[in-house]
Formats: structure tokens, C-alpha cells, sequence
């Protein structure tokens, strides 16, 4: 190698050297200042996306709002139009063209209105603030006050009501749904001859929820002919009238008529309760004109026939009549008449009440007909109580139609099989209801009914009948809940009544429903299934607080680590047990403790477990739990170093 050749390699070496001993000794500073470089880099992009938030931007005239920008941009605006709208939306998509020139119009308004779009499903806290539960929603802001636009979705139309709305001396106008106080209630109520009143507090959230739905159907109902009245109490001010109607939640809906108080079992929005109160205000009893239509309930009814028979609509009993219809006329339908030839037809008076059954449903072991005198001075409660008691037949038919309304009175016995009364197979659906009337007749004090195996496959199989090899299957369901399945044999009069009589007895063990028993169940929530649900929540010696749950409930989900929370912080405490049981795979043993939502909880003292206590109106969070808890425990060591 030659000496110049050399040198420039040695010199070459030596750099590469350095630059390694540098590389060795100083790579935290570089690889620092490369990962400061980058979080700048995603604070910038931060700070660019939080600007593009606030940024209001414009799309073919209309500006576009969402949850960072919309409390600064209207802040200083005296009308706003507002859609709220949903991107998958159809009628959104539809009416978008319309929108835009609406925005173009109120553009070259003097002074400008702005016109604004909202992209609801992202902008959930909006949507939320202005109750949207539908696509597309029009609102108006005035001053930052939301007004309602429900007019159709033309220019036309949209431009004259914000137009109207921007006017300087504009004002909401006042409610439609009265205000009812001590002072004119009764002159109120009892001048109507239907009006819908709410009990509410304002601080009630189910209340807030329900007040813009009451507000418009309020609006729908007035101007029908004659309007039908909405009204609302404020049952936290006028505490003796809420007193007085007993109520003792919120919010409260009853119907008066004429003064007289009915309970409201309707919907609670919009369409829901002016369909409901349009229903409500028509006659509870319908007259029948002819003979013929009292013929065809009887040859071809499905369900008990109620007919009262009087001089005419001046009768005093015809009224008292009216009054118990309208208590029940949710659940049965009522009948009138005033023809001679009918009362003749039924071998009655004018002036009595006849409840009897369809042809299908009669039998040789009960009368045709039920029969009740009815006077001017028969209360209400006396002919609703004459139908309740003559409303089944001695063995009725139950379907998930009529399941609520009439077959909830237990014990009930019912059997299982093809129930079908169409005309080819009555004969033999009549067959097998023939051996179950043998048997009813001799147990008053039960309910006997047939159901459709089918139909009830789902209780079938929880009974543990669904692969019997038996046509025809019988359970008994008790009013403590248990239920008790007859052993599969061949089904007769015999089997059914030794079946009967062993329940009677109590000789019969119930069937439940149950997940297999927890191998391991040494955690701090205690997992409770139907199995041992006696064993751990009605054992007389520990206060037990039950949280009964669905595995697909969101609300139950957020619970759970609260819940694992609260069963660690009273670990220590050797008479009291948290546990949990999922309410879908598992019967509940026991009526006491009623599960109609997800969660539900509830708190079995020791030595009181007939009366749990039910948690209700506090969050479930760690505070308002403990707070239950340290209320209603009796076994609990209140040392503060045990909790």
C-alpha cells in the first residue's frame, strides 16, 4: 500500500471509531430528543385535530356543529336552525337539498340566520342535551332555548317558522298541558269528561323525559272535537293533592272522568298516549243492536262474553254499569243492550248483568250463565268484582295473549298438549280438556287451563317435560313461584287428580330451573344459582345482600366492578354475604323477591327473609351501596377496623 493511500485509511478508521465510542456513549440523548420530537409532533397533531373541532366549517351553505364547537358558536346568536341528523339516515339524505337552500334563503335574511347540521350519532352529548330520538330533527334555538319545529320539512314552511321565531318580540307560546294546584283542581277535573293529570317532581329525571312527549300529544289531543285535556301537578308543592291520589312515585298518570280517578297503563310518548286517550275517551261498553251479534259471540267467541241489559242509556244502573267497564276496559270488553228481544234471548231482565262462555268453553260441570241485578245504587267495585270472579271458564284456554290478564291467580294447573280448536281438530283438543274438567270440578280453589305445547316449549322444557314421550303433559305453578312437573305416564282423569292431590298433600318436590353448582365459589361475590339459593340467600343466619343480573345487560356490566368492590370492602364481615345470581339461567325460589329488571338487588336479613328490601332510587356506586348495606344489617360489626 502506498504511504499516501495509507494514511487516508488509518484517518478513515480512526473517524469510524470515534463515531462509534460517540454512538456507545450518547444514544439516550439522541433517541431522547428523536421521542421529544415525536410527542411534539402529536401534541401539534393534537392541538390541530381539537382545532379542527372547534373550527366551524361550512358544507354547501350549511355550517356544521358538533359537541367542541356548539356552546361557543351560538353563545352570541339570537336564532339558530338546527338539524339533527344521522349519516345512514334516508329521509336525512332526502331532505338534505331542501336543507341547503334553506340555509341559502336565511342567508340573505336581514339580519343573516345561521342554518347548522349536527351529525347526531357522533355528536351523542348534543343529541342527548335535546332529547333526539329520531332522524331527521329540526330544532329552532332562540337566546339559546330549544323550539320544537314540527311542521313539514319544506322551505316554505321551515323559513316562515324560524322567520317567525327571529322576530324581536317573539315568545314560546304558552304550554297547552294545564297547570293543576289545590285551587282549581277540582273545578278542573271534575267539569271533564276525560282528562289525562301527571304527578311529577321536578327533579324526577323520568319526569324531564316524559314532559316534551306530554307537551306535544297535549297540543294533538286539544284540537281534536271536543279536545281531550292534559294536565300536571307538581306533587312536590301540592303535596295534599298528591296525598290524596296516593301517589307515591314519579311520575304518576291517572285518567279522571268526571272527578273519578282511573289508572293510565299507557305509553308515555307522543303517538303512544294520544292513540291511548282517543281510545279512552270512546264508551267502555259497546251496544249491541241485534240478536245475531250475541249468537255469533257464542258460537264463535274466544274469550268470556259481558253483556248488561237495561231500560236505556237514562238508567241509573246503565251508569253505575259504565263506571265498572271503564276500571276494566283494558282488560275485558264490555257489552250493552237495550233490546227486549236480547234480554229475552239470555233469560234476563233489564237491569242485570249476564257473564257467561263461548259454545267451546261450556261444560255440563258449571252454569251456562252467570246472572247479577244491577241498581242504580250497586257500586262499581260490586259488578267489577262479579266479573273477576266469572271471567275463566272451569278450564280455560291459556295463550301468551290472555296469559297476563287472566291467568295469574295460583295455583295454577295447566296441561300440556296440540291444543287446536279449528274445526278438524276440536274434537280432539275437547278430548283431553274433557278429562282435565273431571278433575277441575273437584278443586275450586285452583285454576285449571290447557295449554298449547308449542306455544310454551320454552316452559315445557324448564319443567323438564320437553322429551317425555308423552303427548300430553301436566305442571302445577304455586304462588311462591316453585313449579312442580307430574312424572311422564300415560295421562288420564286418575293420573291428573293423584298429581293434584299429591301437590295439595305437599308431597310433591318443585322443579327448578338451574345452573350447575359452583366448583369454586370462595371469591367475595358469592355466585348464587337455583340450586342453592335456599342454602345461601334464605339462610336464617346471614344477612345476604342479592344482586340478581342478565349476562347481556350493559347497566349490570358497569355494576360489576362496583359490586366486586363493595364484596372486598366487607370481606371481613362473617354475617353478611354479597352475592350475585343470573336471573336467566336460574329460577328465583321464591315470590319475594321480584326480578323485572336488570340489576335488581335486594337485602335478606337474618332471621326476616320473607321481607327482603328492595334497593331502589340511589346509584349503585360503592357510597350509596355501603349506605344500604350499613341501613339494613343486622349482622354487621361496626368496628372500624373490621370495615
Amino acid at each position: 500500500m502506498r504511504p499516501r493511500k495509507a494514511y487516508l485509511f488509518l484517518l478513515l478508521l480512526g473517524l469510524a471509531q470515534l463515531l462509534a465510542v460517540a454512538g456507545a456513549e450518547g444514544p439516550d440523548e439522541d433517541s431522547s430528543n428523536r421521542e421529544n420530537a415525536i410527542e411534539d409532533e402529536e401534541e401539534e397533531e393534537e392541538d390541530d385535530e381539537e382545532e379542527d373541532d372547534l373550527e366551524v366549517k361550512e358544507e354547501n351553505g350549511v355550517l356544521v356543529l358538533n359537541d367542541a364547537n356548539f356552546d361557543n358558536f351560538v353563545a352570541d346568536k339570537d336564532t339558530v336552525l338546527l338539524e339533527f341528523y344521522a349519516p345512514w339516515c334516508g329521509h336525512c339524505k332526502q331532505f338534505a337539498p331542501e336543507y341547503e337552500k334553506i340555509a341559502n334563503v336565511l342567508k340573505d335574511n336581514d339580519p343573516p340566520i345561521p342554518v347548522a347540521k349536527i351529525d347526531a350519532t357522533s355528536a351523542s352529548m348534543l343529541a342527548s342535551r335535546f332529547d333526539v330520538s329520531g332522524y331527521p330533527t329540526i330544532k329552532i334555538l332562540k337566546k339559546g332555548q330549544a323550539v320544537d319545529y314540527e311542521g313539514s320539512r319544506t322551505q316554505e314552511e321551515i323559513v316562515a317558522k324560524v322567520r317567525e321565531v327571529s322576530q324581536p318580540d317573539w315568545t314560546p307560546p304558552p304550554e297547552v298541558t294545564l297547570v293543576l294546584t289545590k285551587e282549581n283542581f277540582d273545578e278542573v277535573v271534575n267539569d271533564a269528561d276525560i282528562i289525562l293529570v301527571e304527578f311529577y317532581a321536578p327533579w324526577c329525571g323520568h319526569c324531564k323525559k316524559l314532559a316534551p312527549e306530554y307537551e306535544k300529544a297535549a297540543k294533538e289531543l286539544n284540537k281534536r272535537s271536543p279536545p281531550i285535556p292534559l294536565a300536571k301537578v307538581d306533587a312536590t308543592a301540592e303535596t295534599d293533592l298528591a296525598k290524596r291520589f296516593d301517589v307515591s312515585g314519579y311520575p304518576t298518570l291517572k285518567i279522571f272522568r268526571k272527578g273519578r280517578p282511573f289508572d293510565y297503563n299507557g305509553p308515555r310518548e307522543k303517538y303512544g298516549i294520544i292513540d291511548y286517550m282517543i281510545e279512552q275517551s270512546g264508551p267502555p261498553s259497546k251496544e249491541i243492536l241485534t240478536l245475531k251479534q250475541v249468537q255469533e259471540f257464542l258460537k264463535d267467541g274466544d274469550d268470556v262474553i259481558i253483556i248488561g241489559v237495561f231500560k236505556g242509556e237514562s238508567d241509573p244502573a246503565y251508569q253505575q254499569y259504565q263506571d265498572a267497564a271503564n276500571n276494566l276496559r283494558e282488560d275485558y270488553k264490555f257489552h250493552h243492550a237495550f233490546s227486549t228481544e236480547i234480554a229475552k234471548f239470555l233469560k234476563v231482565s233489564q237491569g242485570q248483568l249476564v257473564v257467561m262462555q263461548p259454545e267451546k268453553f261450556q261444560s255440563k260441570y258449571e252454569p251456562r250463565s252467570h246472572v247479577m241485578d244491577v241498581q242504580g245504587s250497586t257500586q262499581d267495585s260490586a259488578i267489577k268484582d262479579f266479573v273477576l270472579k266469572y271471567a275463566l271458564p272451569l278450564v280455560g284456554h291459556r295463550k301468551a295473549s290472555n296469559e297476563a290478564k287472566r291467568y295469574t291467580r295460583r295455583p295454577l294447573v295447566v296441561v300440556y298438549y296440540s291444543v287446536d280448536f279449528s274445526f278438524d281438530y276440536r274434537a280432539a283438543t275437547q278430548f283431553w280438556r274433557s278429562k282435565v274438567l273431571e278433575v277441575a270440578k273437584d278443586f275450586p280453589e285452583y285454576t285449571f287451563a290447557i295449554a298449547d305445547e308449542e306455544d310454551y316449549a320454552g316452559e315445557v322444557k324448564d319443567l323438564g317435560l320437553s322429551e317425555s314421550g308423552e303427548d300430553v303433559n301436566a305442571a302445577i305453578l304455586d304462588e311462591s313461584g316453585k313449579k312442580f312437573a307430574m312424572e311422564p305416564e300415560e295421562f288420564d282423569s286418575d293420573t291428573l287428580r293423584e298429581f293434584v292431590t299429591a301437590f295439595k298433600k305437599g308431597k310433591l318436590k318443585p322443579v327448578i330451573k338451574s345452573q350447575p353448582v359452583p366448583k369454586n365459589n370462595k371469591g367475595p361475590v358469592k355466585v348464587v344459582v337455583g340450586k342453592t339459593f335456599d342454602s345461601i340467600v334464605m339462610d336464617p343466619k346471614k344477612d345476604v345482600l342479592i344482586e340478581f343480573y342478565a349476562p347481556w345487560c350493559g347497566h349490570c356490566k358497569q355494576l360489576e366492578p362496583v359490586y366486586s368492590s363493595l364484596a372486598k370492602k366487607y370481606k371481613g364481615q362473617k354475617g353478611l354475604v354479597i352475592a350475585k345470581m343470573d336471573a336467566t339461567a336460574n329460577d328465583v325460589p321464591s315470590d319475594r323477591y321480584k326480578v323485572e329488571g336488570f340489576p335488581t338487588i335486594y337485602f335478606a336479613p337474618s332471621g326476616d327473609k320473607k321481607n327482603p328490601v328492595k334497593f331502589e332510587g340511589g346509584d349503585r356506586d360503592l357510597e350509596h351501596l355501603s349506605k344500604f348495606i350499613e341501613e339494613h344489617a343486622t349482622k354487621l360489626s361496626r368496628t372500624k377496623e373490621e370495615l
